[in-house]
């Protein structure tokens, strides 16, 4: 089993930045291909990003594309997601997740086996 910790959420203005951090624990963290996914009230959950088991491969959703950045660290066991420039569009639980690596990108939230709790993002204009 793989226990997920999300932290980093608040509230900030628009354009402000934040960093989210996601902590792994019980299983061989470098094996693992991580994702954000976020969910906004009343809208389905959604990929944001996700990273490769070495941090060579990153994806991300055209929303949020040129404005986050994942990174991740297998020696800490914990990935980041870097929030710059925010929107109010942007304001959600934003999920951590992961799977085993196999190599191939995975888009929905049915293709990964370890969630976090979520945390609060919140974006006032």
């Amino acid at each position: 089993q793989v226990q997920l910790v999300e932290s980093g959420g608040g509230l900030v203005q628009a354009g402000a930045s934040l960093r989210l951090s996601c902590a792994a624990s019980g299983w061989t963290f470098r094996d693992l291909r991580m994702a954000w996914f976020r969910q906004a009230p009343g809208k389905e959950r959604s990929l944001v990003t996700q990273v490769n088991w070495s941090g060579t491969n990153t994806y991300y959703a055209d929303s949020v594309k040129g404005r986050f950045t994942i990174s991740r660290d297998n020696d800490k066991n914990v990935v980041n997601l870097q929030l710059n420039s925010l929107k109010p569009e942007d304001t959600a639980v934003y999920y951590c997740a992961g799977r085993r690596d196999d190599g191939t990108l995975r888009f929905t939230p049915g293709a990964y086996d370890y969630w976090g709790q979520g945390t609060q993002v919140t974006v006032s204009s």
